[in-house]
């Protein structure tokens, strides 16, 4: 646990103080709700991303319970610590943080020093892939993201309200970038809050995609090796880091009140 304590390094943002860094992870994790729900994978007061903090990893930033996806600004977001207290952007004890994200994603910070960033919503396509209990199949090129890179976890016991269960989840994520939770949907997680928002567009669309290509026939999977080819070209960190760039430029000359 010695490197958990230690203050994240600032691979990805090219920032050169915690301050910065701090706000570079909260503007883009205010952007990566804007673009959940502009992509409606919001649903409900369900779902929630967190940053884990610059200056204090065994803290992470996340979204405020019940506060719409598609409003969500840099102001809004709540700093929670280790034993779930708002630290920061309460409003003035306004603004609670979802349990099941407490639940889900301390577990998840605490088992994976390498994460900075982790994301989880009800998700239409990824509910209804699922129900299946299985991995995603290559057989896609955009599929090869996840190639050997992803877990099930197959257990559901309903709402994640408990840390026991927030450890399962970790536990079942290992050290993939992200897991089917059986019944219930899909996380993902990154050394970016860029990369594991990535990750939860591509693999919400995997999963769409290999539920149409079923529903039509018996897919033709991509052989391994090819698979691994790919995964190792668009399937790094860096890649997910990278192809979230446009999306963010997007979001933020659209909406540019998330910055707020």
């Amino acid at each position: 646990m010695t490197d958990l304590l230690q203050p994240m390094t600032f691979e990805w943002s090219g920032c050169d103080s915690i301050e910065a860094e701090r706000l570079h992870r909260r503007q883009r994790l205010a952007a990566a709700f804007r673009l959940f729900a502009r992509a409606g994978l919001d649903e409900g007061v369900a779902g929630h991303i967190t940053a884990r903090d610059p200056e204090h990893p065994d803290r992470f930033w996340v979204n405020p319970f019940a506060v719409p996806f598609c409003r969500i600004k840099v102001s809004d977001l709540l700093l929670v610590d280790h034993d779930g207290t708002v630290l920061e952007g309460d409003h003035g004890g306004t603004r609670v943080v979802n349990q099941a994200a407490f639940a889900i994603h301390s577990q998840v910070h605490a088992a994976r020093p390498d994460v900075v960033a982790a994301a989880h919503s009800h998700s239409l396509y990824g509910k209804a892939w699922s129900t299946l209990g299985r991995p995603l199949d290559p057989i896609t090129q955009d599929a090869c993201d996840f190639y050997e890179d992803h877990a099930v976890y197959t257990d559901f016991n309903g709402v994640v309200v408990d840390l026991d269960e927030g450890r399962n989840i970790a536990s079942a994520l290992g050290r993939h970038k992200a897991a089917i939770l059986q019944n219930h949907g899909l996380l993902t997680v990154g050394q970016s809050v860029d990369e594991a928002a990535w990750w939860f567009l591509r693999m919400e669309r995997a999963c769409h995609v290999q539920l149409l290509a079923e529903a039509a026939g018996t897919p033709t999977l991509i052989d391994p090796a090819s698979a691994k080819q790919t995964y190792d070209i668009q399937g790094t960190p860096l890649a997910g880091w990278f192809t979230f760039q446009p999306l963010y430029d997007l979001i933020v000359e659209d909406q540019p009140d998330l910055l707020g």
